[in-house]
C-alpha cells in the first residue's frame, strides 16, 4: 500500500497532518474487533449527529450518504435509540481522556484508524474501547434478548463505541 498524507483543516484542527500507512478497515490490532464501522454509526445515528459536521473532507463521502447528521445542534432524537448517551467535551477533557492528536475523541480516533492512521495512543485507545464491554454483561444481566426498549442509553453508548447493542 502507498502511504498517503492527510492535511487536515477544520474547526478544532489546522494544518494538522498525519499518513495512512494501513489499508482502511483493514489491518487492525488482534484485540481490537468493532462490531461497526464509522459508517454504519453515523447511518444508525450516533452523538446526536453533531459529531462529524465540520470534519466530512477527510473521510471518504460514502461515509456521509445516509449519516444522520446535524450541522446546527446536538440532537438524541437522531441517535438510533433516541436518547442522550454523551458527556460534553469538556468532560472529556477533564478527566484527560483527549488525545491531542484527536481532539474530537474516541470516535475521531476510530474513524482516523479505520481508514488506515496508526498512532503511538493506539494502545490506549483500545483498551478504552475494550473496557466498555462492561455494558454488555449489564444489558444481559438486566434485559430479554431483543428488547431494544430496555436500557436504551446503554445501548445508544455501546453503539458510540462500535458495539452493535440491536443485537443483544
Amino acid at each position: 500500500m502507498k502511504e498517503r498524507q492527510i492535511i487536515v483543516h477544520d474547526r478544532m484542527q489546522k494544518g494538522y497532518c498525519y499518513v495512512l500507512t494501513k489499508p482502511a478497515g483493514r489491518c487492525f490490532h488482534p484485540d481490537f474487533k468493532p462490531e461497526l464501522t464509522p459508517r454504519q454509526m453515523l447511518a444508525l445515528g450516533v452523538f446526536g449527529g453533531k459529531y462529524m459536521t465540520d470534519c466530512r473532507k477527510e473521510f471518504p463521502a460514502s461515509w456521509f450518504v445516509r449519516a444522520r447528521l446535524s450541522p446546527a445542534r446536538h440532537d438524541p432524537a437522531l441517535n438510533f435509540f433516541g436518547v442522550s448517551a454523551s458527556l460534553p467535551l469538556s468532560h472529556w477533557v477533564e478527566k484527560d481522556w483527549i488525545y491531542h492528536e484527536d481532539p474530537r475523541g474516541w470516535f475521531q480516533w476510530y474513524c482516523r484508524y479505520y481508514i488506515g492512521r496508526r498512532t503511538a495512543d493506539d494502545e490506549r485507545q483500545i483498551k478504552r474501547w475494550k473496557a466498555i464491554r462492561r455494558h454488555i454483561a449489564q444489558l444481559r444481566k438486566h434485559c430479554r434478548p431483543g428488547d431494544l426498549g430496555c436500557r436504551r442509553v446503554q445501548r445508544q453508548a455501546l453503539l458510540q463505541w462500535a458495539y452493535d447493542s440491536r443485537k443483544l
